[in-house]
């Protein structure tokens, strides 16, 4: 016997099978939830010094609470951002599409989304800067943001499940 099943390629449903354990551990990954920032690490300040934020929202921007209420369908995003004493954002999405919104300095950004592992990357781009936003979880009550200025200055932001 050389051990080798002719029957393996005929069996019906084994594809199948397949292909659904596949799709199955792409659609894992859910944001959906309520979400409290409870800490920043890494150069927070840097990091919004680089991307052309004046030092009085700097500072405003340590001292408020921040809020990300998320409902996930699939690639379907919708994610409403809410700071104390700020009007917030609304952000409606596809993952692997593009959407508009306004920076924290005023500025227009087109912002570019797309699933990285099991990560969502977005890529925001004003008129004079970039940078990159990962949003990642960590387990099934942490989420991260992971941010990185155009000048390579690196923070996370740590929200944890309300």
């Amino acid at each position: 016997s050389s051990g080798i099943n002719a029957e393996w390629p005929l069996r019906p449903g084994l594809l199948t099978n397949l292909n659904l354990s596949i799709n199955l551990t792409k659609m894992a990954t859910t944001f959906s939830g309520d979400w409290n920032c409870v800490r920043d690490e890494g150069d927070f300040d840097g990091f919004l010094r680089d991307i052309n934020v004046g030092m009085l929202k700097r500072q405003a921007a340590k001292m408020v609470s921040s809020e990300h209420h998320i409902t996930q369908e699939g690639d379907k995003m919708s994610v409403n951002v809410v700071a104390t004493g700020q009007s917030g954002k609304q952000q409606e999405y596809e993952v692997g599409g593009n959407f508009t919104e306004k920076e924290i300095n005023g500025e227009e950004a087109e912002v570019t989304t797309a699933w990285e592992g099991e990560s969502i990357k977005e890529v925001h781009v004003t008129s004079s800067f970039s940078y990159t936003l990962v949003r990642q979880l960590e387990d099934p009550e942490t989420m991260v943001l992971h941010l990185e200025s155009p000048k390579g200055t690196k923070a996370r932001r740590i929200y944890k499940k309300m």
